[in-house]
C-alpha cells in the first residue's frame, strides 16, 4: 500500500454489488433501527470500492474515534515493545503500585484488560461511572492518574474487565518512557505520528491530550473515514505498509489472542482489539455510539462505519454490518500462519 491517496474502483466481479448497494442504502437511511450512519467505507483488496456519507459529510470530514483509538494505542505499544522502549511482562513502571497488590500488574495485563483494577465502564449513569468521571469530571485534567489511583479488585490476570482507564495508563507509561515532562506531550506525539500515523499516510489524524500531557487514547483521535480504514488495512496486511513492517507480525497475532468473551456484545477480546467469533482471524476496533473498524483477512476486507447509534440499537447495527461484510467473498488466497484460511 502507498502512503498517498487510496486507489478507488468499482467492486470486483465476484462481489455482489447489488446486495451491497441495497444493504448500504438501507443502513444509511435506517436511523430508527440502526442509528445515524455518518460514514461507511469498504476497502477490498486494497482499494476503496464502496463509500457513502451522511448529509453534510464527505471524504474530507473528520470523525471522533471514541474507543477505536484503543486499538491504535495497542499498535503503538507493539512498536514500543519491539524497540525496547517498554516491556510487555515486567511490572508496570507505576511508582504508586510498587508496595501493594498492584505491583504485579504488567503491560500485558493492561492491554488485555486483566489488570484487576476496580472500574465501572458505564456510559449512562454518571453517578457510578468511572469512565464519565475520568473524561468529563474529576479526572479530566489527568486521566491516567485517575485510573492509576483505582484500587485493586482482583489479582492481575484473574479477571477480565473492560476499562478505558487502563488504556490511558498505557499512554502515560509510554509518555514517561519517551521523556515527556509534566504538561508536555511533544515526544509522545512525535512518536505516535512518525511511527504510526505518518507511516500509514493518516494525514488527517488528530490525537487529543489532557492537561498533564497524556494522550487520551481511550477515546480521542479525530480522522477521516478513509484514514481509519488505513489503520485497519495495516492489521489486514499483518502490520506491513508500503513494503515496510510498521508493527511486528507477532504483535498482530498477539492482538487477536482471545482472553475473554463478552456476552453483552457477542465479541471476543484480545489485546486492545475485539474479534467477531464467526469470522476467523477478524479484528474489530469498536467505539461508543457505533464506531467500527472491521478487519476481515479471510475476505480481504476493511469495513469502516462511523456514526451515532444508541446502545439499545447496537445489536441490530452489528447484524447489519455483518451482512455487509459477508457480501464480500471468502478468499482462499490469504492463509494464516497455522495453515488455515485467514
Amino acid at each position: 500500500m502507498s502512503v498517498g491517496p487510496w486507489p478507488s474502483s468499482p467492486p470486483d466481479a465476484d462481489v455482489d454489488a447489488d446486495t451491497w448497494s441495497l444493504g448500504a442504502s438501507a443502513l444509511m437511511s435506517s436511523e430508527a433501527t440502526t442509528g445515524h450512519t455518518l460514514a461507511l467505507v469498504a476497502v477490498h483488496r486494497g482499494r476503496v470500492v464502496c463509500e457513502h456519507y451522511g448529509e453534510g459529510h464527505d471524504e474530507s470530514s473528520t470523525f471522533i474515534s471514541w474507543s477505536t483509538a484503543k486499538s491504535m494505542v495497542g499498535a503503538l505499544c507493539g512498536i514500543a515493545v519491539e524497540e525496547g522502549l517498554v516491556s510487555l511482562d515486567a511490572p508496570a513502571p507505576v511508582s504508586t503500585w510498587a508496595k501493594d497488590e498492584r505491583a504485579d500488574i504488567t503491560l500485558r495485563h493492561l492491554l488485555q484488560m486483566t489488570s484487576g483494577l476496580s472500574w465501572v465502564e458505564d456510559y449512562v449513569d454518571g453517578e457510578t461511572s468511572h469512565v464519565i468521571d475520568m473524561l468529563f469530571g474529576s479526572g479530566v485534567d489527568d486521566v491516567a492518574r485517575y485510573a492509576i489511583d483505582r484500587p485493586a479488585a482482583s489479582r492481575p490476570g484473574q479477571q477480565w474487565l473492560y476499562s478505558s482507564g487502563t488504556t490511558n495508563i498505557i499512554c502515560r507509561i509510554l509518555g514517561d518512557a519517551l521523556g515527556d515532562v509534566h504538561g508536555s506531550h511533544e515526544h509522545f506525539e512525535k512518536y505516535l505520528r512518525s511511527r504510526l500515523f505518518d507511516a500509514l499516510g493518516m494525514s488527517s489524524a488528530s490525537p487529543k491530550f489532557d492537561s498533564r500531557g497524556t494522550f487520551v487514547g481511550s477515546s480521542y483521535v479525530y480522522a477521516t473515514a478513509r484514514d481509519f480504514a488505513r489503520f485497519g488495512q495495516l492489521f489486514l496486511d499483518r502490520g506491513a505498509w508500503a513494503g515496510r513492517q510498521v508493527i511486528p507480525e507477532t504483535w498482530v497475532d498477539f492482538s487477536k489472542q482471545s482472553v475473554a468473551h463478552d456476552s453483552d456484545n457477542g465479541f471476543d477480546y484480545g489485546a486492545h482489539w475485539w474479534m467477531w467469533p464467526g469470522e476467523r482471524d477478524s479484528l474489530v476496533a469498536l467505539g461508543y455510539e457505533g464506531q467500527y473498524i472491521w478487519v476481515v483477512p479471510g475476505r480481504e476486507l476493511v469495513l469502516v462505519r462511523l456514526g451515532k447509534t444508541d446502545a439499545a440499537l447496537r445489536d441490530v447495527l452489528t447484524s447489519e454490518l455483518l451482512n455487509l461484510v459477508r457480501v464480500f467473498p471468502e478468499s482462499m488466497g490469504r492463509m494464516d500462519k497455522s495453515g488455515g484460511r485467514g
